[in-house]
């Protein structure tokens, strides 16, 4: 069972097949989706969300590989209302991957939602380091990374949906990442 995670601003519910219809509205765009995986369709379905939920993503969380939250604003009148996703996968080199929708982005949101859920990858989870892959191109997912603490440790091609770019491949170890919370605590007082 995926644990509910709470930020500031955030609640972070964990994925059920009813977000599907909310989630077809504000996730195929171009702006969201040219830096995902190339296995993300475009033109986008218009049953590709629900697809993904039923066959791939929820059999991921029944099996414990990958764990899904929709992301909730707390101040809105209207929380049963998602503006975007996160979620962790095991794997070598692409734990962690998100999306916002565009009235959303650019207001730090993400970077809490990634906060909290690194917390449960280390701390839940009991994983030790966290690897993600993005592409060079994708700037305000790299700032993201920055501000979490993590650091670059290798570069690759990988196919997105909008074609091959250079990628990077950013990591935060647990030890790394709880210094820098730990840090952050003591800062604070």
């Amino acid at each position: 069972m995926t644990n509910v995670l709470e930020t500031p601003r955030l609640i972070l519910c964990p994925l059920q097949i009813e977000d599907a219809a909310r989630t077809q509205e504000i996730f195929p765009h171009w702006e969201i989706v040219k830096h995902l995986n190339a296995i993300v369709p475009w033109p986008y379905p218009a049953d590709g969300v629900l697809t993904y939920y039923r066959d791939m993503a929820l059999p991921a969380i029944a099996r414990r590989d990958e764990w899904y939250w929709t992301l909730r604003l707390k101040e809105s009148p209207e929380q049963h209302k998602h503006i975007g996703a996160i979620h962790l996968r095991r794997g070598p080199n692409n734990n962690r991957g998100f999306w916002m929708g565009i009235p959303w982005q650019g207001r730090g949101l993400m970077t809490e939602a990634v906060e909290a859920v690194n917390d449960y990858w280390f701390d839940v989870l009991g994983m030790n380091v966290l690897r993600v892959p993005k592409a060079v191109d994708n700037v305000a997912s790299r700032r993201i990374s920055e501000k979490t603490g993590m650091r670059m440790v290798g570069t690759e091609m990988r196919d997105y949906v909008s074609g091959q770019l250079l990628s990077e491949i950013w990591e935060i170890t647990a030890e790394e990442w709880r210094a820098r919370r730990n840090f952050g605590a003591k800062s604070t007082k």
